[in-house]
């Protein structure tokens, strides 16, 4: 495996960048063509990309934005599904977290939606509106990625319901670095 930095990828590997964001993640990458654009704009707004290499093949990647004062938002964590759980989500992860600190990062953010059709989390499909703290008191997870952060350090700091349809919530987490 090689480490790279994200904009010195071939036209090759940033296309398999682009398939990575609408196979794993085709809620918010439906068309190919969506995903060309995410990868164009990352690559003018990141502070620190970096993909996984195997092959010649992007296996995995990560990009870093600059927010706001000394907070920096993880946009996206993309892994190719025949590599996930073999520790290159985490990889990368600890890497990003690396390159905030390093430019002054006190709280690394992230935003993850629960839009898959019948939804994933407990927060999908109820009105949030009802009673958010009894609905954050009794959180199930399901199969969401919010397991993965949460694993590593991250904590819910905030929901936007209805932010993809209704009944479909953002869900917003962070961690102190």
């Amino acid at each position: 495996m090689e480490i790279i930095n994200f904009k010195k990828l071939n036209k090759t590997q940033l296309a398999q960048a682009a398939q990575m964001l609408t196979d794993e993640l085709p809620q918010g990458w439906t068309a190919i063509a969506d995903a060309v654009e995410e990868i164009e704009d990352i690559l003018d707004e990141c502070d620190a990309c970096i993909a996984v290499i195997e092959n010649d093949e992007v296996v995995g990647w990560a990009g870093l934005i600059h927010a706001d004062g000394k907070l920096f938002e993880l946009h996206p964590l993309v892994v190719r599904r025949d590599w996930q759980r073999k520790g290159i989500g985490s990889f990368l992860l600890k890497e990003i977290e690396t390159a905030a600190k390093e430019k002054g990062a006190l709280t690394l953010m992230l935003s993850s939606g629960d839009e898959k059709p019948g939804g994933e989390t407990s927060f999908a499909n109820v009105d949030l509106y009802d009673d958010l703290p009894g609905r954050l008191a009794a959180f199930d997870l399901g199969e969401h990625p919010t397991a993965f952060y949460l694993k590593r350090g991250f904590r819910i700091i905030g929901i936007i319901p209805d932010a993809y349809g209704l009944g479909m919530p953002d869900i917003i987490m962070a961690k102190r670095l």
